[in-house]
């Protein structure tokens, strides 16, 4: 076989292995992504324990693993813990959605039009970098001890994260994708739908984890300073264990929180990027 033909042979062979699929068992791949997880959370416990056993604090105030862990256990078999979860999730869910929708529109209308841009392109910035416990007596003032106190806080405290992702991954947007997509007939709102948004979608999903970090964030605060009556929420419930000064309820529910946040993010935002990587044919 003359050496041009072996040698196409050879890099046709090549790419054929490329480009054929490797098949992982699905516990393989859960084992990969779960054993790094387990192994943090035993480092986190360890150094727990150790910092707990060291002295630094007495037990009554900084209790060990072996303390709050059966504390936790049995706050998990209470009808009012998941009564707490379940209005705080719901107050999560709904401030997350008023504030995707103004930011993913605030975020499109200073991204194509320079005249807001201009007129409000920094101010979004500044809003972000406003602490969200700022808002509170501004929202206090204006809606007292409600719901609505605590959406408005969650709201100003995530909408700009949004806009500021959406803004980005469409400033960011190479113009061959907008001149391919008008030789294509993408005109107006076709040209957001099928090139602007699609194109911007990694940033925008970045913006929404951040945005959902800061609406965690507020919302939590939140329900430490806005306590309505008859309705138990996770800051409610910190809250109490503070005032009563009992130290493993109190981490008790910080534990509750973390696990929310992290469930959240390997569900919903993680899950989404690996989607968004095979797409583009990253992953």
């Amino acid at each position: 076989m003359p050496v041009a033909e072996r040698t196409m042979s050879e890099l046709s062979g090549l790419d054929a292995l490329e480009a054929e699929p490797r098949v992982t068992p699905a516990a393989t791949r859960w084992w990969s992504v779960l054993w790094p997880k387990l192994a943090g959370i035993a480092l986190g416990m360890l150094i727990w324990h150790l910092i707990a056993s060291s002295g630094w604090r007495p037990r009554h105030v900084l209790p060990g693993p072996g303390q709050v862990l059966p504390r936790l256990w049995h706050e998990l078999g209470k009808p009012i813990t998941w009564r707490a979860i379940q209005t705080t999730m719901r107050r999560a869910a709904v401030g997350f959605a008023v504030a995707t929708a103004v930011g993913g529109a605030v975020g499109l209308a200073v991204a194509r039009f320079q005249v807001v841009r201009a007129a409000v392109g920094s101010l979004i910035t500044g809003l972000q970098t406003m602490p969200s416990i700022a808002w509170f007596p501004l929202a206090l003032l204006l809606f007292r001890i409600s719901e609505a106190a605590i959406l408005f806080v969650v709201v100003l405290g995530a909408a700009p994260s949004i806009a500021n992702g959406l803004i980005a991954g469409i400033d960011q947007t190479p113009p061959l994708l907008l001149r391919a997509g008008r030789v294509l007939g993408a005109r107006g709102l076709s040209t957001y739908r099928h090139v602007l948004v699609p194109a911007a979608l990694p940033a925008f999903v970045a913006g929404l984890k951040q945005g959902w970090a800061f609406v965690w964030r507020s919302l939590m605060a939140g329900e430490l300073i806005v306590i309505i009556a008859n309705k138990p929420s996770i800051g409610t419930r910190l809250a109490f264990e503070r005032e009563f000064a009992d130290a493993p309820g109190l981490i008790c529910w910080m534990l509750i929180i973390l696990a929310i946040g992290v469930l959240v993010d390997a569900v919903c935002f993680a899950s989404a990027e690996r989607l968004l990587l095979r797409r583009r044919g990253l992953g």
